[in-house]
């Protein structure tokens, strides 16, 4: 089930809240902290006015929540709102040892669920606290907060270290949690939690965990795939694959994985079964020595961005190449006679430069580091400078490509060369997507310069990410959700 948790002051919000996500959820929790206190009395006839099971939960803040009041009040006002309404299920505490509250919500057939909350990380006893609290006789629920990719498989391990417990609930929080909330049946878990203005760290709304990640319809012949990262949670690419497999009726989901360690995710891939993967910053090289094979592309650029299961071993792709090239396609058939000037040397510049170059532009590469930037343009018989000198180029580029991360949310306004000037006859190509607009491109459309937005380049290179994970070609008829 997915369960939108409330978050409004007023009883009445809350059940709008609810009514607004019908179509996408099979569960409510009504958050009795959240609540102002004149609402109380109210709160016992919120699961009457809906058709769906109802948790009752009030939570301290030690636990998340919003709860400042003593113990005593706290499990008087359970009591209260539970007597007089038709709960299914009562949220409490592991700590909380209460036998005449417990008895209580037993007589009147409500459910309890037994939880625990660590907002610090993963106990190292986890199975042992699950395995505690069923036998009590209740539905045992842990949300932890993951610190790394290791913890996030002793979360999903818990699917066959407790698979002799049919109700349970594991929940990750934060951003490292989000792949075990999508991907929450993976957990051994019947349900998962989702609000509208993100009640707890890593909360997805629920139009985005049933429409775009259809978290609720996953089973155990649904292929996994992804995006790994650091950071991942802003990219879009989700919006690309999980629309594309709707579309041809593919059961299979996309779910962002950030990742500190990637010998530990490839840990994680084979545990899961993932058929494949997109790579962004700051992988693109790191994963290369955990290939069984590499197509041309990244073996030639040392960089690869699209990882496929092919015959029990990981291929490496470079869509990026092909991707970059496709929107400036009709404007530079060729690059012969022209000139191309590229904004820094990472991972992502190493995919244009070799492109740009295949295509006959003459390359010159600003960059911030002089051993990497020098570095690829001695492997692409590039010409290189320093970034800070990017104003000694103003009018002698044909094509300028910004690749740095200057401008990125959450650092939109910076601006990676701002002493480099646009006379409005360059092309400029930006690789950033989030924002659409950054203050580069911003100043190259005053000039009145041709624009290329990064969106497009990850539309592109998505749609063979795509082919190369299905076998299909990306669905004409669906729609990205960007």
């Amino acid at each position: 089930m997915l369960c939108l948790t409330t978050t409004a002051k007023t009883v009445k919000a809350a059940l709008d809240q609810v009514w607004r996500n019908r179509v996408y959820i099979q569960a409510a929790e009504l958050r009795l902290d959240l609540l102002d206190p004149a609402e109380y009395e109210k709160a016992s006839a919120f699961p009457g006015e809906l058709d769906i099971p109802v948790i009752l939960t009030c939570r301290k803040k030690c636990d998340g929540g919003a709860w400042g009041e003593s113990e005593r009040a706290r499990i008087k006002l359970i009591k209260q709102v539970a007597a007089a309404g038709k709960f299914a299920y009562a949220d409490l505490e592991d700590e909380v040892k209460n036998p005449e509250l417990e008895g209580f919500l037993r007589e009147r057939k409500i459910k309890i669920i037994r939880s625990f909350h660590d907002m610090e990380g993963v106990p190292s006893d986890l199975y042992a606290r699950i395995n505690k609290m069923a036998a009590r006789g209740d539905i045992p629920k842990a949300a932890v907060t993951p610190k790394s990719i290791n913890d996030v498989i002793t979360i999903f391990r818990a699917e066959k270290e407790l698979s002799g417990i049919d109700e349970k609930i594991i929940i990750g929080m934060g951003d490292y949690g989000v792949c075990t909330r999508v991907l929450y049946k993976r957990t051994g878990s019947f349900m998962t939690f989702c609000s509208e203005t993100k009640a707890a760290p890593g909360h997805l709304t629920a139009k985005e965990m049933s429409e775009l990640y259809r978290s609720d319809r996953v089973n155990a012949h649904t292929k996994i795939y992804g995006i790994i990262g650091n950071p991942v949670m802003h990219s879009v690419s989700p919006g690309i694959h999980n629309p594309g497999f709707a579309a041809i009726r593919f059961d299979a989901i996309y779910a962002p994985f950030l990742v500190d360690n990637v010998r530990s995710f490839f840990k994680l891939a084979e545990m899961l079964k993932i058929c494949g993967f997109s790579v962004t910053i700051p992988y693109k090289k790191d994963v290369i020595p955990y290939l069984g094979k590499s197509t041309r592309e990244v073996k030639q650029i040392g960089a690869c961005n699209t990882v496929v299961r092919v015959q029990g071993m990981w291929k490496g792709i470079n869509t990026d190449y092909y991707g970059f090239l496709a929107p400036i396609e009709s404007d530079f058939p060729s690059g012969e006679g022209k000139e191309a000037l590229v904004l820094g040397a990472g991972g992502a510049a190493h995919a244009i430069v070799w492109a740009l170059r295949n295509r006959n532009f003459r390359v010159t590469i600003l960059g911030r580091s002089p051993e990497k930037t020098e570095k690829l343009a001695h492997e692409t018989m590039s010409a290189w400078d320093s970034l800070e000198n990017a104003g000694r180029y103003s009018g002698k580029a044909d094509l300028i490509v910004q690749t740095t991360p200057a401008g990125m949310e959450p650092d939109v306004d910076s601006d990676p060369a701002p002493g480099l000037e646009f006379t409005g006859r360059e092309a400029v190509y930006e690789i950033i997507y989030k924002p659409r607009m950054t203050v580069f491109l911003s100043r190259a459309d005053k000039a009145g310069c041709k624009l290329c937005y990064g969106i497009d380049m990850l539309f592109e290179q998505g749609k063979l990410q795509f082919e190369a994970f299905t076998g299909y070609h990306w669905p004409p008829g669906a729609e990205a959700k960007f």
